[in-house]
């Protein structure tokens, strides 16, 4: 191609396609381009749901800052303002990251050439649709941008000259992101509570051998640290601990590996790797997938805060005891009372008093009593809480266990009837008794396991009959006798493969099946005799045995046309012998 024998012509030829070549190779496929359109879609709908996740935490603590009025509720108020204080600072370091972001977005767009003056909300023709605020990034739409494969501008100035070592406005970036995680982590870590001081300052961990050995260390550091870890009563750490996990959680979501081997070069910094000749498209992604990573971290630091105290709809200015139980007993049972105030903190266990041996944890106090006497055993005591300022409040509680004589229940699980020629699962039990005895009058009654299976006749009544029976003293007692009702099992669905009636189905599915839908708790199976299918446009009916389509029916779905519709007409025979018709239509 570059001969010395060559014409001129050959020789501006050959450069032509030497040119061409590069084209192709820089080319980047409009397919390629939409998918990161997609990815950036998709990641700012997830930033905006990050924003509203971190935004309902701080409204929930709001909100008990304005119903917190109480003059006993003074301490609990100063906590809610102090914790209401570390949001708004991390929503300031957090919206410093996020409209620094937004800026460099902005500026590869506007050097890339395109218009970026005017913010015009769901114009599909408009790239800013809305402005960004505070911790919440700029609502974008990258498909109206013009140059998508541009990437000489945005690696311009995110990366500079050298990869390996940026000098774009992408080093300033990777410098602040750091430092919003080390300023975050120290921020949540830092505090005095109830006269203890904990503290944390983190150190830069940007490279490690994989992500177990970056778990390693980020949880070195934090139980190295002051933070508020687990210990034991010796000031010995024991674990991580709610907020040493949280701490660990937030700093390696906004880690990165600071040098990587690319393309066989090694040392290559994550700002050049992440966009050297990165599309626009692309490398507006990838910033917005950082906004990601910031938001998802001050979620997690709000959740954190919010759990340091306690919040919901009812205050503690107003408490009211609460007793729970069975309210139905046999003689000799052993009956289980739950005992709590309706608001709980766990940090404030509840003191009880009352009859049996008592337990508390978590809010609630377990009594265990043996039930004796005769229609009736009341049972009562105190329950007793402070408050915030170390009050006392002490409240009475009181119940009553009804003490009932031995009877028997029958219950279907799976339904309210029996179903012929179906093996109906029927469960009874007799309470009192060591062994429970089912007779059945117009159903065979089948016993298998821990239960019976029942099979009616063509009446349409079934009654089953209950005794519970003493294996000590032989002695058997007639509990009760109930009546159901005898129907034939219901009509099952077609389904095309796995789309029901109405449903969009595949065209290259081949199989029918009729069975019931899950409103339908019976395990039944039916077989498919026969098919008959119908398709717009088709001269005829294609049919067929069995569940499998074959011959024109497989020709026939092959050439339907997309959106169209067909229908199904089938014969299907249940386990009870009937023959049924069931039909079914499917859009294509």
């Amino acid at each position: 191609m570059a001969g010395g024998k060559e014409t001129p012509r050959q020789k501006m030829i050959g450069m032509m396609y030497l040119v061409l070549t590069a084209l192709l190779a820089l080319n980047v496929s409009k397919q390629i381009l939409d998918a990161f359109v997609a990815i950036e879609e998709n990641t700012q709908k997830g930033n905006i749901a990050q924003v509203e996740r971190g935004d309902d935490f701080k409204n929930k603590i709001k909100e008990e800052i304005t119903t917190t009025k109480s003059p006993d509720q003074k301490p609990k108020l100063l906590k809610l303002k102090k914790v209401m204080k570390q949001m708004e600072d991390v929503d300031k370091l957090t919206a410093v990251m996020i409209q620094q972001i937004d800026e460099l977005k902005i500026e590869i767009l506007k050097e890339s050439g395109e218009t970026v003056e005017a913010y015009k909300p769901d114009d599909e023709l408009n790239i800013l649709w809305i402005k960004g605020s505070g911790c919440t990034p700029a609502r974008m739409h990258l498909m109206a941008v013009d140059a998508k494969d541009q990437y000489d501008i945005p690696m311009h100035i995110i990366v500079g000259d050298d990869i390996k070592n940026p000098t774009g406005k992408g080093k300033k970036l990777w410098d602040d992101f750091n430092k919003y995680r080390q300023d975050l982590v120290q921020l949540l870590g830092s505090y005095t509570e109830s006269g203890k001081t904990f503290s944390i300052k983190p150190k830069p961990i940007n490279t490690f051998k994989s992500n177990k050995d970056l778990n390693a260390q980020v949880e070195k550091m934090i139980l190295a640290s002051n933070a508020n870890i687990k210990r034991d009563a010796k000031g010995k750490v024991i674990g991580l601990g709610e907020d040493g996990q949280v701490l660990k959680d937030i700093y390696i979501g906004l880690t990165k590996e600071e040098r990587v081997n690319q393309h066989e070069l090694e040392g290559v910094h994550w700002i050049g790797a992440t966009f050297d000749h990165s599309p626009l498209v692309a490398a507006v992604a990838s910033l917005s997938s950082m906004q990601q990573d910031i938001l998802q971290a001050r979620a997690n630091a709000l959740a954190l805060l919010k759990s340091k105290v306690s919040t919901g709809e009812y205050s503690f200015n107003k408490i009211m005891p609460l007793a729970y139980g069975p309210s139905i007993a046999n003689t000799g049972d052993e009956a289980e009372i739950l005992v709590m105030m309706a608001a709980f903190d766990s940090d404030n266990q509840p003191t009880v008093t009352g009859p049996g041996g008592i337990t508390v944890a978590d809010g609630q106090a377990r009594l265990k009593v043996k039930v004796s006497g005769g229609a009736e055993m009341p049972l009562s005591g105190t329950i007793t809480i402070k408050n915030k300022a170390g009050v006392p409040k002490t409240e009475n509680w009181n119940w009553n266990i009804k003490i009932m004589k031995p009877q028997g229940t029958v219950s279907l699980p799976d339904m309210n009837v029996l179903y012929r020629g179906y093996e109906n699962r029927v469960e009874g039990v007799a309470s009192g008794y060591d062994q429970t005895i089912l007779a059945g009058n117009g159903v065979a009654l089948t016993k298998t396991g821990t239960g019976w299976i029942g099979r009616p006749g063509q009446g349409k009544e079934a009654t089953i009959s209950i005794s519970g029976k003493n294996t000590v003293t032989n002695k058997t007692v007639n509990l009760g006798a109930y009546k159901f009702r005898v129907r034939n099992l219901p009509k099952p669905s077609l389904y095309f493969g796995s789309a029901t009636d109405g449903d969009q189905a595949s065209k290259a599915e081949s199989r029918l099946f009729a069975k019931y839908g899950p409103e339908i708790p019976l395990n039944v199976t039916f077989q498919v005799l026969s098919w008959e299918l119908n398709i717009s446009g088709a001269p005829r009916p294609a049919k067929g045995s069995g569940n499998t389509l074959t011959g024109d029916g497989v020709s026939y779905l092959k050439q339907a046309k997309p959106g169209s519709m067909i229908s199904f007409m089938t014969q299907v025979k249940g386990p009870d012998g009937v023959v049924r018709k069931v039909a079914g239509s499917y859009r294509i």
